[in-house]
């Protein structure tokens, strides 16, 4: 007769229920929910989002909140677009070098030798 399998022990992380944070952003507070772990980054973000917004409204240029929130978003996306760019150009760089030093030391070894990584 077969012994029956001893009972596996789970070993499942506890997890949080979702953070609520408050932020303030141009003296409005607003109710926010989060991963637990992601609230220090929310109020980093909030923060952020803060000073740029109290940016263009003291700049006197742009009135009105649904306005200020649409130029700093506007702002922002284009920082990002431009860092996106960058950062393609730049991987893009940086694999032309690795090719070309590659060729460089492969061409220094005997023929038919190959380099290993």
């Amino acid at each position: 007769m077969s012994q029956p399998e001893p009972a596996r022990e789970s070993r499942v992380e506890p997890t949080r229920e979702p953070a609520r944070v408050m932020v303030r952003i141009l003296e409005k507070e607003f109710a926010m929910v989060c991963p637990y772990e992601e609230r220090s980054a929310l109020l980093d973000s909030a923060e952020f989002l803060n000073a740029r917004m109290r940016e263009v409204r003291d700049s006197g240029k742009v009135v009105g909140l649904d306005r200020i929130a649409v130029m700093v978003a506007l702002n922002l996306a284009n920082e990002y677009l431009k860092l996106k760019e960058r950062e393609a150009k730049l991987e893009s760089e940086a694999s032309a070098r690795v090719r070309a030093l590659r060729e460089r030391v492969e061409a220094q070894l005997p023929h038919g030798q190959q380099l290993e990584f």
